[in-house]
């Protein structure tokens, strides 16, 4: 079985102690490619380095999250496109809309947004889109005809039943993470809805971890644990998921097909 974890910050200082031990984890419970989002200047060094050192496995994304968009987010963003100058990356992420954190930087995240949207239809590159408490705001953007070329997957999706169905006739995936496994969630309830073929698996280790291990810190061996939930949702097994998130993540993460 085969699992690809389509959104994981594996560079974190979370994991400086046992990161190496930490993969290998990762990888003996199959999950054998992981996709690592960046988060701003400051994480492209440990970003990179991780990914040089496991090159079969850790494959980058570059952008600048949108809780990082500060007064000084066009200095940030010429960092991203100087890492992208000089480095190839299997996406362009994560980059997004976030309301939870800071209102206060709204505009200046759409301008990043809408500018990293650019720059991925110039390298033809999917995006990891971050949209918490920000659905609405996010589709209303990629709805634009400008956009309507992007492709990529609104990680850790929240929306309701028709936002999702709105982002999938845009050509996005949806990524599942430890959410779904959640007492509360309604994500269930909103993925009876959805296709399979829609889905990418995710963790965003060292966040969200899933139950029973919730309140720990999170790592991409645990998607296994999320693939089993899935598996209940749709009535098929847990093999049957790995295969069908794995097949969907390298159709829209084209560059990892050349790896």
């Amino acid at each position: 079985m085969i699992f690809t974890d389509t959104h994981t910050h594996l560079y974190l200082e979370a994991f400086n102690d046992d990161r190496e031990e930490v993969v290998q984890r990762a990888i003996d419970a199959g999950v054998t490619s992981l996709l690592l989002p960046n988060i701003d200047a400051s994480s492209i060094a440990p970003l990179e380095a991780l990914c040089n050192r496991f090159p079969q496995h850790c494959f980058p994304m570059m952008g600048l999250h949108p809780t990082s968009v500060k007064e000084n987010y066009r200095e940030e963003l010429n960092a991203i496109a100087d890492a992208l100058d000089r480095n190839t990356y299997i996406g362009i992420g994560e980059i997004g809309i976030d309301l939870y954190w800071d209102k206060h930087f709204f505009q200046e995240q759409v301008e990043a947004f809408t500018f990293q949207l650019e720059v991925a239809l110039d390298l033809d590159l999917p995006v990891a889109i971050h949209t918490r408490d920000s659905m609405e705001e996010t589709l209303s953007i990629l709805e634009r005809p400008q956009y309507r070329e992007v492709k990529g997957v609104l990680h850790c999706f929240s929306g309701d039943v028709q936002q999702a169905k709105r982002a999938i006739a845009l050509g996005y995936y949806l990524g599942i993470g430890g959410v779904l496994t959640f007492k509360n969630s309604g994500l269930k309830n909103i993925l009876k809805a959805v296709p399979l073929s829609s889905l990418l698996l995710e963790t965003d280790a060292p966040y969200l971890t899933p139950a029973p291990y919730r309140g720990q810190r999170n790592e991409s061996a645990y998607i296994p644990i999320i693939a089993s939930h899935l598996a209940e949702v749709y009535g098929v097994t847990r093999e049957e998921v790995a295969r069908i998130t794995t097949e969907n993540a390298f159709n829209l993460f084209h560059h990892l097909n050349t790896h």
